[in-house]
């Protein structure tokens, strides 16, 4: 007999209690709903509204049943969903007693509380593998603090930064990746148990408890908003993506840097393939894969915004079909988070040909432009003028940065018009040498060895301050 079959004279076809059932994704809140029913029930026995006796038999069934776990229910067509079969469970130990568990409780709110019980835990899985991630970086970028490299804009050779400045670009970005996922996690982490079906009850509750027992920061303020919300679903995912958005570009720069044109990196041999009829090759086969499968989480999102687009207030059953798409997209993010760091942090860089490159089509340009402008006083538009001509002729006659003289400079000057600058070969040769214009970029975000270690350090004292937090708020 189904439990709510009071109304109904007919049961569901098992072809429609098949199609409508969440059964096959359920077992991701089994645990939550049981730790919801739990504390419910306690709540409901500390404000006298059931019995003490009943309340006690109901949460010894339901430690049973966290014990026993999820395969110890038994599922028939009748049973549409998780709760249903761990109220069945609880009704097979105790007897029909254990329908006071939903007393001014409705599968609405608990299955909100519960999404949001498994989210919060699944959010700060998450946000750990992201410090991981974040510190194997900050590992990584300090080997690599002198590493002369190319800095590129439109993927063209731009200015010389260093390999380790590169990445700590990476870490960066991955930190903001952890701070919108924290910032998320405070409009998770709100307790919707009492708002039951849509108005909460007549039963005097006591929602400050149950907010306690399930370790939420504080309740929804109102019942319509607590069963409908799922715009949590929404934001969380739109992190996810952001998250992936910054993997999938690191995997497009290790499978560039990978080729024989960049030759910039070796990559590890458990992340790549050969040809099936190519014996030489060995693609990056990992960071391609990556590379697709992080636009799994956009299209979660987009679906998951789809489906709450013009739902009246306040449940709906389109809201069960959310959540598969949640859980997709966080293990699909999570995995790909785990693949990307492991890829990344088994790769070795090419320091010798990170150095060529950063030496070759006048990368240093600006900083002889620079130098007019801080020797000479001239406005830095005259400067550009000359440096870009400079540039272009030598690039016609086959010269390198390193064949610029200061003669060659003032030659040029005075060809359209201005007079001579007289930098001396030692400036110039200086302004146009990689390390050095590396070197004197000392500014707090720049790419020398001495800011690189200053964001190196803030981001180690950043990432030990949150474990730290999250930790103590465990506890």
């Amino acid at each position: 007999m189904k439990l709510r079959s009071g109304r109904l004279e007919k049961e569901m076809t098992d072809e429609a209690a098949e199609y409508t059932s969440s059964l096959e994704f359920d077992k991701i809140i089994f645990n939550a709903d049981v730790k919801c029913n739990m504390a419910h029930t306690l709540m409901l026995k500390q404000e006298n509204i059931i019995d003490f006796e009943i309340a006690d038999h109901i949460i010894d069934a339901l430690i049973s049943l966290k014990d026993e776990g999820y395969d110890v229910l038994e599922f028939d067509p009748s049973v549409e969903d998780v709760h249903m079969a761990v109220e069945n469970y609880v009704t097979n130990k105790i007897g029909p007693e254990a329908g006071f568990m939903h007393t001014a409780k409705s599968r609405n709110d608990q299955v909100a509380t519960d999404i949001r019980l498994v989210l919060r835990e699944k959010i700060r899985e998450m946000q750990y593998d992201i410090l991981d991630f974040i510190t194997g970086i900050v590992d990584l970028a300090g080997e690599y603090k002198e590493s002369v490299f190319i800095g590129f804009t439109h993927l063209q050779h731009a200015q010389p930064i260093t390999v380790a400045h590169h990445l700590m670009a990476y870490a960066q970005s991955l930190k903001r990746d952890y701070q919108r996922l924290d910032d998320t996690y405070k409009r998770v982490n709100i307790n919707p148990l009492g708002s039951a079906a849509m108005t909460t009850t007549s039963f005097p509750i006591n929602r400050e408890l149950t907010t306690q027992l399930l370790g939420f920061d504080s309740y929804m303020e109102n019942s319509m908003d607590g069963v409908a919300a799922r715009d949590f679903i929404a934001e969380t995912v739109f992190d996810l993506t952001q998250l992936c958005t910054t993997l999938s570009k690191i995997c497009e720069e290790l499978v560039l840097w990978s080729t024989y044109e960049f030759g910039v990196i070796t990559m590890a041999d458990e992340y790549c393939s050969t040809s099936s009829i190519m014996p030489q090759k060995k693609n990056p086969d990992v960071a391609e894969v990556a590379r697709s499968k992080a636009t799994i989480a956009n299209g979660e999102l987009v679906t998951i915004l789809t489906m709450l687009k013009a739902l009246p207030y306040t449940y709906n059953r389109d809201l069960q079909e959310l959540t598969p798409h949640l859980w997709n997209a966080i293990q699909n993010s999570y995995d790909t988070l785990e693949i990307v760091k492991h890829m990344l942090l088994s790769v070795k860089f090419n320091t010798d040909r990170c150095l060529d490159l950063a030496s070759k089509n006048f990368a240093t340009a600006t900083d002889l432009a620079d130098i007019m402008v801080r020797e000479r006083k001239i406005p830095f538009r005259t400067a550009h003028k000359i440096v870009g001509r400079i540039v272009n002729e030598a690039i016609s006659n086959g010269l390198n940065a390193e064949d610029i003289t200061s003669d060659y400079v003032d030659n040029v000057a005075v060809e359209l018009g201005f007079n001579k600058l007289n930098l001396g070969d030692d400036l110039v040769h200086t302004a146009l040498n990689p390390l050095e214009n590396v070197k004197m970029r000392n500014v707090p975000g720049g790419p020398s060895p001495e800011m690189v270690e200053l964001a190196r350090n803030n981001m180690i004292s950043f990432v030990n301050t949150e474990i730290s937090l999250k930790k103590s708020l465990k506890d």
